[in-house]
């Protein structure tokens, strides 16, 4: 070769190396810093509590908990080192072997079909850089390798990779994996376990066992083999563990259990800390929730299934397809208010939209309870008489005022006013029945409309609303005699909470649903303590109790008689049927049940508080307090009991026969007792009509 040519080549290769060191020099511009590595936080999951500190569902964008390297089993490390990379400990982070082999096989594919990679490789890629395939980003791969392993200990590169790796079903790193699986700790692994979940890494969908048993073994098998032939395990092992079982199906939280509970956790955490921490930054999420509370709604709500088949069988037949029916069920804890179970609707999946608080619905004769504790607390005892008559009011352009105690009435008025409802309002009871005088107790027991409206025409509207705000209600509330019979918008959660005031004896608790966050390292982010508030007489509220058990005793609320324990409530349904309610209580939880249709579709003739949402309640509370105690009602200070005749309201004798016992504020007794057979009774004694256990009402 003569000078010229050997002059040219020099040259050729100078410029060569001058272009492959620029190129280089650019690679590694591009790439991210390595120290990046010592700063990186993993995403990691988000774990839900309930009240007892079970884990109830998980937040994430990749399942994934932490754990350092001495909680990772040493059967699982070698398991991993077998089958992914047995020379991790004697190479430099790169495998020219296989390199070679995935070079030649990528040449013969004419395409990055093979990768070849070391475990150090791997974690560069999955960390720092993008799944492309091409000769440039494996180079670039290749340097943060070398990278890697210059700054980094080979178990700080082992202890990266088994906490950031895929394996399938949603979980990255061995912990979580380890939940998914087999619904333990990485650190409860034995061999067996360990050898499948390393043989998950190179393909995880396809030797799932979930997927495929017999592939999952047969991977597992070829791991136990390499790691036999490795040195890592004895014959033996081997054998033993081959012959396991795989019982797939661990404890992975799926997000079914109380949806829209997770959701309005969501919603109050999110704004507070963003989507990312909430999502990826390992919190801990402490809530009053109950799971079993939880899962005994969830079942309740599911008798709903018999009316939705009878309402289907009845449009079938006129060639139409109904909607399932809505539903909502919350119920509280009313000594501190936390949320025990929260059911927003049928199907979050159909409908995201929850029914206990973001739905505004007319509670019908459920308002009633708050008007008669306010009459309790402005001069009305359980005994007091009132009229159950038809009543028509006519408008006077300042006021409504009692025109007429007869229908008969309407008759004699213009037409033309008989259309307008701000001009004659008639109040009706349900099936417009009527039973002349009652006591007060018999009026909230059969809910008579007719006796309500005169109660609120006394003591005022005004003061129902003041009653209503003490006792939690926020939603608006309109200033007029209609408001006694529910006719303003509330949400179930609201009203709930005001029945609960009632359970804990004048005490009103906030709702609420987080009782602690924590970061992933265990600093609290924030505390919540019951709010409490003093709003009502303990003595008013027990009255009010007794009163309302008589409505499950021999009221509207009948049907929670099954439920075989003290407790108390009241039903509400609205007109036209488009809305059934029941809220009721035991001495330790409150829940409010609602029914309807969000288009406010009228539910059917004869589709009640108490037909539909009573028994739905007393379903949920069986299930919910099945493990609890019963308990009864305290009676507190500022209480009398007397005998009462049920037929004139007056004090009974001992003898007699239609006597119940009834609870007092101290002084509002009746102050005459009924004669002795034979003796003149007091003057103005009226006898009052009982109806019968099968009346019903709204």
């Amino acid at each position: 070769m003569n000078t010229r040519k050997i002059i040219l080549n020099f040259v050729l290769l100078i410029l060569l190396l001058a272009a492959l060191a620029g190129y280089f020099r650019q690679l590694l511009k591009e790439l991210p810093p390595i120290e990046n590595l010592q700063s990186f936080v993993p995403r990691q999951t988000t774990n839900i509590y309930d009240i007892n500190n079970q884990l109830i569902a998980e937040f994430f964008t990749e399942r994934r908990t932490f754990i350092p390297l001495n909680q990772i089993p040493i059967h699982l490390q070698n398991a991993v080192l077998a089958i992914e990379d047995d020379k991790f400990f004697h190479h430099w982070g790169i495998s020219p072997r296989g390199i070679l082999r995935a070079t030649i096989n990528n040449l013969v594919r004419r395409r990055i079909a093979q990768g070849g990679s070391t475990i150090t490789q791997q974690l560069s890629k999955v960390i720092f850089l993008t799944s492309e395939r091409s000769f440039r980003r494996k180079i670039k791969e290749l340097l943060l390798t070398l990278q890697l392993e210059r700054n980094y200990s080979k178990q700080e590169i082992l202890q990266f990779y088994l906490n950031q790796i895929y394996f399938g079903r949603g979980a990255y790193g061995v912990e979580a994996a380890a939940k998914t699986y087999f619904g333990k700790h990485a650190s409860e692994l034995d061999l067996a376990e360990c050898a499948l979940l390393a043989g998950l890494i190179r393909a995880p969908n396809y030797y799932s066992p979930f997927n495929n048993i017999q592939r999952a073994e047969n991977r597992r098998a070829t791991v136990l083999a390499r790691m036999r032939k490795l040195g890592f395990i004895s014959a033996d092992e081997e054998r033993q563990a081959t012959g396991e079982p795989i019982n797939p199906g661990g404890s992975y939280i799926p997000t079914k259990i109380a949806p829209y509970f997770l959701e309005y956790i969501r919603s109050l955490l999110a704004p507070k800390y963003g989507e990312d921490l909430l999502y990826q930054g390992g919190l801990s999420i402490y809530t009053t929730l109950d799971i079993k509370a939880q899962s005994a709604a969830e079942e309740a709500i599911g008798r709903l299934v018999e009316y939705d088949n009878l309402r289907r069988s009845y449009f079938e037949n006129h060639h139409s397809s109904p909607v399932p029916v809505q539903v909502a069920l919350v119920a509280l804890d009313p000594r501190t208010g936390g949320i025990r179970a929260m059911v927003g609707g049928r199907d979050f999946r159909q409908s995201q939209f929850n029914r206990t608080y973001q739905a505004q619905r007319q509670p019908g004769s459920c308002f009633k309870v708050i008007l008669y504790t306010a009459a309790i607390e402005n001069g009305y005892s359980p005994t007091t008489i009132l009229n159950d008559s038809p009543l028509v009011y006519l408008n006077d352009g300042r006021d409504w005022r009692l025109a007429a105690q007869t229908t008969d009435y309407l008759k004699t008025l213009p037409k033309e006013w008989l259309k307008d409802p701000m001009k004659v309002w008639t109040p009706e009871n349900y099936k417009k029945k009527y039973f002349g005088p009652v006591l007060l107790r018999t009026a909230l027991e059969k809910s008579l409309n007719s006796c309500a409206v005169q109660i609120i025409m006394n003591i005022s509207a005004n003061r129902v609303i003041d009653y209503a705000r003490r006792l939690g209600i926020k939603s608006s509330l309109t200033n007029t005699y209609s408001l006694a019979l529910g006719a303003s918008d509330v949400n179930l959660l609201e009203l709930t909470q005001a029945f609960g005031v009632l359970s804990n004896y004048g005490i009103r608790t906030e709702p609420y649903a987080i009782v602690r966050v924590e970061d992933k390292n265990g600093k609290i982010l924030e505390e919540n303590v019951p709010q409490e508030t003093e709003v009502l007489n303990p003595a008013t509220c027990f009255v009010m109790t007794n009163l309302l058990r008589g409505v499950v005793e021999r009221g509207t609320g009948r049907y929670a008689r099954n439920l075989g324990r003290p407790c108390a409530g009241k039903t509400g349904t609205t007109n036209e049927f488009t809305d059934a309610w029941f809220v009721g209580y035991t001495p330790d939880l409150v829940a409010g049940v609602w029914v309807g249709y969000d288009d406010k579709t009228p539910l059917g003739e004869g589709m009640t508080g108490g037909s539909l949402a009573c028994p739905v309640w007393t379903d949920f509370m069986k299930k919910a307090l099945r493990e609890k105690p019963v308990l009864d009602f305290p009676v507190p200070s500022g209480i009398n009991f007397c005998l009462i005749d049920r037929r004139t309201g007056l004090l009974a004798l001992k003898n007699t026969r239609e006597a119940y016992l009834e609870a007092f504020l101290s002084g509002s007794e009746p102050k005459s007792y009924l004669p002795a057979p034979g003796q003149v009774l007091p003057s103005g004694t009226t006898f009052l009509y009982i109806p019968p256990p099968d009346e019903d009402g709204f």
